[in-house]
């Protein structure tokens, strides 16, 4: 497995995945069996984000390169419009019901509340979600397999046990470890109830402090007297994981994370996916439904199946603790 080196924390994550669907690329090389051969029709996408931090930026980025790579090139047959909720319910309702008035050709919601509320609001377009963790527990989807509706899209849902597994590899003498998520998301819940399956498997502890916005989160991981901090795929948390972050350097507690892009923010290591995959991989679903007429009732939601390990040591350092050489030397990524 050949391992890339980052940098700096900022630099984009170059993980090599590979994602179950059907005949497209998945790979996002471009090389899509979906696209048609002529021009492609002029359309308007409303895209509504939860809020704004790396993986579902990404997301968003990924999703408008499968369009631009199968014929929509953005100010000439393709509009934009993108809204972005700021962490509040109620501005997602607004922005889908803006989407349902202005009679926009198909919506892009990205993470769980805001794809609650575009399936609230509109019923006669096809929508596409993203980065949602449980879209059958949310509500969204009759199933995986038959969504039923006027929704599909990719699910993000994340390897938590392997996660905590992880986190005793590089912390084998922790016993307690804190979990800070939004009391408000679905996706959040679900990850918790995993990560208590799996704490139960490993012998641990964990300490739950839940938050309802941004701003509360450094006072709850200061409030958990742990071993360490596990921060799953939670939008209002991640938004605000630098307080995470500094709360476990100042404890020297190792932060373990639910995706790549955390770790290279700050976090210790993940098991995770690549979301500008995950993204371009909904793109091309798009490609489908809009070139092809295909029903997204009968489309199936689709994950990415292989995970990557990310580490990053100087991470580790400044929170007291040491990476595994035998762990650095398998990472598909470091960060450095």
């Amino acid at each position: 497995m050949k391992r890339t080196k980052i940098l700096t924390a900022a630099a984009g994550l170059a993980l090599l995945l590979a994602a179950c669907g059907g005949g497209n690329d998945t790979a996002g090389d471009g090389d899509t069996a979906g696209a048609a051969g002529g021009a492609a029709e002029p359309v308007t996408i409303g895209i509504s984000q939860i809020v704004s931090h790396p993986s579902l930026d990404a997301a968003r980025d990924g999703f408008k390169r499968a369009l631009e790579e199968n014929g929509y090139t953005e100010g000439e047959n393709v509009t934009y419009d993108e809204q972005n909720a700021q962490g509040d319910q109620s501005t997602a309702t607004s922005i889908a019901t803006k989407f349902a008035t202005d009679g926009v050709d198909l919506v892009l919601a990205i993470a769980t509340p805001t794809a609650q509320a575009a399936a609230q609001s509109i019923t006669d377009v096809p929508i596409l979600i993203t980065a949602v963790t449980e879209p059958a527990e949310a509500g969204l989807v009759d199933s995986w397999e038959e969504p039923g509706g006027n929704l599909t899209g990719t699910s993000d849902l994340n390897p938590v046990a392997d996660q905590l597994e992880l986190l005793t590899q590089i912390a084998p003498d922790a016993q307690t470890v804190g979990v800070v998520y939004s009391s408000g998301e679905v996706n959040s819940e679900v990850q918790v109830e995993i990560a208590q399956e799996a704490a139960d498997e490993l012998g641990i502890e964990l300490e739950l402090a839940t938050v309802t916005a941004s701003g509360e989160v450094q006072q709850a991981a200061q409030s958990l007297d742990v071993d360490a901090l596990y921060v799953p795929t939670d939008n209002i948390v991640v938004s605000a994981l630098e307080s995470v972050i500094a709360v476990a350097e100042d404890k020297q507690i190792p932060l373990i994370v639910g995706e790549g892009d955390s770790v290279a923010r700050g976090g210790v290591a993940t098991w995770g996916i690549d979301y500008e995959k995950l993204g371009y991989q909904t793109g091309l679903m798009a490609v489908e439904i809009l070139q092809e007429g295909t029903d997204p009732a009968t489309m199936p939601i689709q994950t990415i199946q292989e995970l990557s390990l990310v580490v990053n040591p100087a991470a580790a350092e400044r929170m007291g603790v040491e990476i595994p050489a035998d762990l650095i030397d398998s990472a598909d990524t470091v960060i450095e």
